[in-house]
């Protein structure tokens, strides 16, 4: 997210080395602080490649007026994100490049100098630029977070397998599951035999719901050691937030994720921009109004609706707040959205 910025990095740096980052490779371009290239190189993405990154990038920035410069990543925290790390250990002033539009790609064209150059120009164009996320206990939490998604569209998969069998199994199999809700199911399957004179059919529908019963439970043990975990890192990071009503380790982690360090967010509006909170003008003539914001990071803005959602239903000051405002003439889409703007001020 956006750090404030007293003037544009255009009056603060002699030089901008803007980064197309790859797999393979990296292209760098040296853009003066007008958008003029200087020079480019191509090295691999590998540490010796960095040491050469680094070494000619200060042999063309260290003679223009003070040395000045700042880096501007393509990818930062994915395929530039070895880059990075190196980058910050050498002290260096790093940005994440915004996305090009569509529009800007096919006007201008693409090739991996192209890219170098308009990741630099972008930079040195943006009001607020912003610093990519942090590693430590951020990065932690985000692979905990990431690999908990998996764990649960893998478990959903599998249930809903597990089920199908169920369904078109023999009436004798069907009665042994009627009834009984998805864990007893499971459990239930974990223990299933199937008699030598049992046909081939019903002996493999048999072999797999016990498989797929036992690959529920591990998740299942994967899923709660996630949590411990996740709650773990949260409360090392920041106890106050599970003290807020409706906030859980889950929707706390994600915040934090995003939110990354101090510094990172220059205040709480802009946080709430990033979560797509804000409120955006929807007016016309004589109707004053604000809708929804469609943009920022979805998952902090799925997460901030969860905690409203949560707080709607067991939370009595957000209940009388609700009220108070549905009787004012308030639609339910317009209060959901200011609680979403107030939980992302706290």
């Amino acid at each position: 997210m956006p750090s404030v910025l007293a003037e544009r990095l255009a009056d603060r740096v002699d030089a901008i080395v803007g980064v197309d980052t790859h797999t393979d490779t990296h292209t760098a371009a040296v853009l003066s602080p007008v958008g003029s290239v200087l020079a480019e190189l191509t090295i691999p993405a590998t540490a010796d490649g960095i040491a050469v990154l680094l070494a000619w990038a200060r042999d063309h920035t260290d003679g223009l007026g003070s040395g000045r410069r700042a880096w501007a990543l393509d990818s930062a925290r994915s395929h530039g994100v070895g880059l990075l790390r190196a980058l910050r250990t050498a002290g260096e002033t790093v940005f994440e490049a915004p996305k090009p539009t569509a529009t800007a790609r096919r006007r201008g064209g693409k090739s991996d100098s192209l890219d170098a150059v308009h990741a630099a120009r972008a930079v040195l164009a943006a009001e607020n630029t912003a610093t990519p996320r942090a590693d430590g206990d951020r990065e932690a939490l985000r692979i905990l977070h990431a690999c908990r998604r998996h764990y649960t569209d893998t478990r959903t998969a599998t249930v809903n397998l597990f089920k199908s069998l169920i369904l078109t199994a023999d009436d004798e199999l069907r009665d042994q599951f009627r009834g009984r809700n998805t864990d007893q199911q499971v459990r239930h399957a974990t223990g299933l035999t199937a008699d030598d004179d049992t046909d081939t059919l019903e002996r493999l529908r048999r072999n797999q719901l016990t498989a797929l019963a036992t690959q529920i439970r591990d998740i299942d043990r994967l899923l709660a050691a996630n949590l411990r975990q996740i709650r773990d890192l949260v409360t090392a990071m920041c106890p106050a937030l599970l003290d807020q009503p409706g906030i859980g380790p889950i929707t706390a982690a994600v915040a934090l994720i995003s939110w990354s360090h101090h510094g990172r967010v220059r205040s709480e509006a802009a946080f709430a921009a990033l979560a797509g909170v804000s409120p955006v003008p929807a007016s016309s003539g004589r109707t004053v109004r604000h809708r929804l914001n469609r943009g920022g990071d979805r998952t902090l803005n799925s997460a901030i609706h969860t905690i409203a959602k949560s707080r709607q239903r067991y939370h009595q000051p957000t209940k009388d707040y609700i009220t108070r405002r549905t009787a004012e003439g308030r639609t339910p889409r317009e209060i959901i959205r200011i609680l979403k703007r107030y939980i992302a001020r706290q």
